[in-house]
Order: structure tokens, then sequence, then C-alpha cells
């Protein structure tokens, strides 16, 4: 599978969340924070979007997605 990076609409209309929603759950570690990809410019993977959706279809607790979101931003360290 290619791991492409999303933009912040992509994001948006994938999640369903607004812009406002969306950093507000990056800030309380509900939702992982954008990469940089350049000076102006900042995305996510794919990868990490579907993951964030499939725990909140599947009803994970505030907990459990914050979990989530400590795991997907420590296996960025990992592969950085």
């Amino acid at each position: 599978m290619i791991n492409r990076f999303l933009r912040l609409p992509e994001v948006k209309a994938a999640t369903g969340k607004s812009r406002s929603t969306l950093y507000n759950g990056i800030a309380e570690g509900r939702f992982p924070a954008p990469i940089h990809l350049g000076v102006r410019m900042r995305g996510w993977l794919e990868s990490e979007i579907a993951a964030m959706n499939a725990a909140l279809t599947r009803g994970a607790s505030d907990e459990e997605i914050r979990a989530l979101v400590i795991k997907i931003e420590a296996d960025r360290k990992k592969a950085a």
C-alpha cells in the first residue's frame, strides 16, 4: 500500500471534522499533529488517518485514542 500525505482539506473530508475541531484534538492529544513537509506545508499520513477513523468507528475511549496518538507519533520518530 502506498502511504501518501493528505493535506488539510482531505483530512477534513476523511474525518468529517472541521479545521478547528482537528486542531483542538491535536492540542488535547486526541489527534496526531501534522507532519511538516515544507516551510508552509503540512500533512498527515493516510495510514494514520485510517487508524484514527478505525479507532473511532469501533468506539475507542478517550484513553485509547490518546494512546493511539502517542503510538502514531512515536512510530514517526522511529522511522526518521
